[in-house]
């Protein structure tokens, strides 16, 4: 064993990291954060801004590990049908953040807690976490 790490473990780490962070996000997190909005409308633009300035901190660490390992991925191995599941799980992840979730964090931000937002982005949580979840079983079966 040389020591280094082989980019398919390195998926596989990035994937589970990935993963718990996203369940600690959607059933901690925002969960709290819509109880936040529905108890206290007046309070919200205080309760969102300090969850956006605290949550980017840990996003943008997790979102590089993963975008790395699937460039390390991409660079080194051959795609297999594992492989390709996980992407898939990886982009529906962040697809849904780019397209869905923080657009939705805007709208919060400006037009306060109106219960479609709130709903619109628990919903777009979900999907997050479960193309998480596929990308990450996707991994371990890539091995």
């Amino acid at each position: 064993m040389s020591g280094s790490l082989a980019p398919g473990t390195a998926l596989l780490a990035g994937a589970a990291l990935h993963a718990g962070f996203q369940a600690v996000v959607t059933f901690v997190v925002y969960p709290a954060l819509a109880d936040a909005g529905r108890a206290s409308p007046s309070t919200w633009a205080v309760v969102h801004a300090a969850h956006s300035r605290r949550v980017g901190a840990v996003v943008a660490p997790v979102y590089l590990v993963v975008l790395g390992t699937w460039a390390w991925v991409f660079a080194s191995l051959p795609l297999t049908p594992a492989l390709v599941v996980s992407g898939v799980g990886s982009a529906v992840a962040g697809l849904t953040t780019a397209a869905v979730a923080a657009p939705t964090h805007t709208r919060l931000g400006r037009d306060g807690p109106a219960p479609a937002l709130l709903t619109r982005l628990l919903v777009a949580d979900r999907v997050r976490c479960a193309g998480a979840v596929l990308a990450l079983a996707a991994a371990a079966v890539a091995g």
